[in-house]
């Protein structure tokens, strides 16, 4: 099949990607609600194909629910628990898987669609198949999480589900930056944003956020939301005097409950405040280029303020489904603006 050279831009790619990272964005707090709900064991096979028909016979639910009850979570948190509420966390699991294979589909599909009409940019292919990669590890890591909770323990490895979220939002900010390429077209080869070191600073803050979502997945690993409730001290300290966790460093930032809520804390208030320097360098600077990025810049300030305020409010009533959820979704939120903006100071 011969190429269209010719074509830089594409509105149609650009809404289908855009429209896959609604679909991942779905699938991440989906992904929360399961493990808020303590239903991530729920299923303790991984079947990628024939997975994604749930039991539909009464035979089906009472095998399903005999292989749940043969793990420890069942053992040590759920004993005793009845088919109808096994049947409760095995639907939050089931939808969560589902939308995995959902978001696949809706890649694998019209990317196949648009490569054979020659809509989607050649420049745009290898990044396609990359963001495609990614997927199809996605749902290798999603049952290598799985797996580290159904021999031990009553819940997945935190550095696991870490892993898992990082790789979901890796693949949701490719979705975006790539659709904005799309809908763009190829930059100029002269650039005018690379003064005074903005699109430094925005990849910078771009990074920290993605950071700030995996410390937050650590927190919620060890459900560390539900302790340590005031604000803004800790149990009354500054410090936690627990902070040391067993196991030496790895085993304090990765498992020590006081320590992954307070480096998830810190992180954020460093956040801020390199938020709020890059804000009044825009507002104070002159050039045409400040001016240009100081509004996309206000959607990221206020939204990485909105997420604080939620933030403090989800600590203080210990983590409620509602507000746990809201939570996520601000932070999915503000590293899609966060993305938009960087991708802004990288363009000419």
């Amino acid at each position: 099949m011969r190429w269209s050279f010719n074509l830089e831009r594409s509105q149609t790619t650009a809404l289908w990607l855009f429209g896959v990272a609604l679909l991942v964005l779905a699938m991440v707090v989906v992904g929360g609600a399961t493990r808020l709900t303590g239903s991530g064991l729920s299923i303790t096979e991984w079947k990628p194909i024939l997975g994604v028909i749930p039991p539909l016979s009464e035979a089906g639910w009472q095998d399903a629910f005999h292989k749940y009850q043969q793990i420890p979570q069942y053992r040590l948190v759920n004993a005793g628990m009845s088919l109808g509420a096994f049947k409760g966390i095995y639907w939050w699991e089931w939808a969560h898987r589902l939308l995995g294979r959902l978001v696949g589909v809706a890649f694998v599909i019209p990317m196949g669609v648009l490569w054979w009409l020659k809509r989607l940019p050649r420049r745009l292919l290898v990044r396609c198949f990359i963001i495609l990669g990614l997927g199809a590890l996605q749902g290798l890591i999603g049952w290598w999480m799985v797996a580290s909770g159904l021999d031990r323990g009553t819940a997945v490895a935190p550095e696991r589900l870490a892993v898992h979220l990082g790789l979901a939002l890796l693949i949701f900010v490719a979705c975006i930056w790539t659709g904005l390429e799309a809908w763009s077209g190829r930059a100029r080869a002269s650039s005018q944003l690379l003064d005074n070191g903005w699109t430094t600073a925005a990849a910078g803050l771009l990074g920290a956020i993605y950071v700030q979502c995996l410390l937050g997945a650590l927190v919620a690993g060890n459900q560390a939301g539900r302790i340590n409730t005031d604000w803004p001290l800790m149990n009354g300290r500054w410090i936690p005097a627990d902070y040391v966790g067993k196991g030496g460093l790895w085993g304090t930032l990765a498992h020590s409950v006081a320590a992954v809520q307070f480096n998830h804390r810190l992180f954020a208030y460093l956040i801020l405040i390199a938020a709020v320097v890059m804000a009044v360098r825009l507002f104070r600077s002159r050039s045409s280029m400040a001016r240009i990025l100081a509004r996309p810049f206000l959607w990221v300030l206020g939204g990485l303020f909105l997420q604080a305020c939620l933030g403090v409010l989800t600590l203080v009533f210990a983590a409620p489904l509602g507000l746990a959820l809201l939570h996520q979704i601000t932070a999915a939120s503000v590293l899609a603006l966060a993305t938009g903006f960087a991708w802004r100071t990288a363009r000419s």
